[in-house]
């Protein structure tokens, strides 16, 4: 399920677009194989009597709910879970039936910082938090394939977006001497 490109702007484009790390994905891989192994055993080992058969269907009906439940869904979670960081905002996106979307323009992150334990060190993972000015204030990213690359990226797109909107030093001396003659003030978002 890829990101849709219609929520982005004209000017806008990806720089990373992330899913949860592969970690997630460790949990319903191993409860799959448990499941195959417990239905190849009930056919080796139990007897092809009635109540073999009856033992059979109960191995495989627990063995199909626990694929579905344990397997299936997170694999689904961590699917439809998307990080997205494009030159204009951070999308955080997540939800297999209804879907739940945050937008956090770059000019409104006021801070980031990242966090790894020792496993998640091992594995190249972490958690990234970003502060934001707003309601929500933060946004806690959790298991985010290699963070620290991530948190660059961010501090970059960041400062890119305050020089973007920032006036240089030329253009302020040129807007104070333009208001002392009295001219009109210039666009000088362009």
């Amino acid at each position: 399920m890829a990101f849709p490109e219609d929520v982005l702007t004209k000017d806008e484009h990806v720089v990373l677009h992330l899913h949860p790390h592969w970690k997630a994905l460790i949990r319903p891989i191993a409860v799959l194989v448990l499941a195959i192994a417990a239905v190849v055993v009930g056919v080796l080992l139990l007897p092809e009597s009635s109540g073999g058969s009856i033992a059979l269907a109960v191995i495989g009906a627990i063995a199909l709910i626990a694929v579905l439940w344990l397997g299936l869904w997170p694999f689904l979670v961590w699917r439809t879970t998307h990080y997205l960081f494009t030159n204009e905002r951070v999308l955080l996106q997540q939800g297999v039936f209804s879907r739940d979307r945050r937008d956090l323009p770059l000019t409104r992150i006021n801070d980031h910082s990242m966090n790894q334990h020792f496993l998640e060190r091992l594995l190249g993972c972490g958690t990234l938090t970003i502060e934001s000015a707003g309601e929500r204030g933060q946004s806690v990213l959790a298991d985010v394939p290699g963070v620290s690359r991530v948190q660059t990226t961010l501090y970059e797109l960041v400062e890119a977006q305050h020089d973007k909107h920032s006036l240089g030093d030329g253009e302020m001396r040129d807007i104070l001497a333009d208001m002392r003659e009295g001219k009109p003030l210039r666009d000088t978002t362009s």
